[in-house]
């Protein structure tokens, strides 16, 4: 049983710490560095590249959340049922649920937002639906990596406390 906590376990830290890193690194860093290297098409740039990040990300999320909920499931029938079955199983949906809404719905509405103005979305009237749209959806879908990573959290302790 070891080596399948390992697997659950690094599968967690792996999603918990890839957005992690990207929110709190990656993109404060990317549009940082290129906003400085050119104010319009550097943040259109960062933009590119920290969704690409995201993508990247939420593939990884995909791997882990069925990684996690398998070996859970095989803890359960081979052996003691792990502490909280039911509640950690119901983290783990959630989190590939927001997961799998952020990726399929909201950053590619975020992207046809962008190829609709093609220039940075902070340089429309404050007043534009489109940005009006865009603005509500980043914020959803910071939201929604905030979800993600509390529910990781909540599971790591979970794991700190077997």
């Amino acid at each position: 049983m070891r080596p399948l906590r390992y697997l659950y376990i690094l599968a967690l830290v792996v999603w918990v710490g890839g957005m992690s890193i990207a929110g709190l690194v990656v993109a404060p860093v990317t549009f940082g560095v290129l906003q400085a290297w050119d104010s319009n098409t550097g943040r259109l740039l960062a933009g590119e590249v920290f969704g690409a990040v995201l993508a990247r990300l939420t593939l990884i999320g995909y791997v882990a959340g069925v990684v996690m909920f398998l070996v859970l499931t095989v803890q359960r029938l081979l052996g003691p049922r792990p502490t909280s079955y039911g509640l950690r199983v119901g983290l783990i949906t959630l989190m590939l649920a927001v997961t799998a809404y952020s990726g399929m719905v909201v950053a590619p509405r975020i992207d046809e937002l962008q190829q609709q103005v093609s220039r940075p979305m902070n340089q429309i009237a404050a007043d534009d639906p489109r940005r009006l749209e865009f603005d509500g959806l980043h914020g959803l879908s910071t939201i929604l990596m905030m979800v993600s990573i509390v529910g990781g959290l909540a599971l790591l302790g979970w794991e700190t406390r077997e």
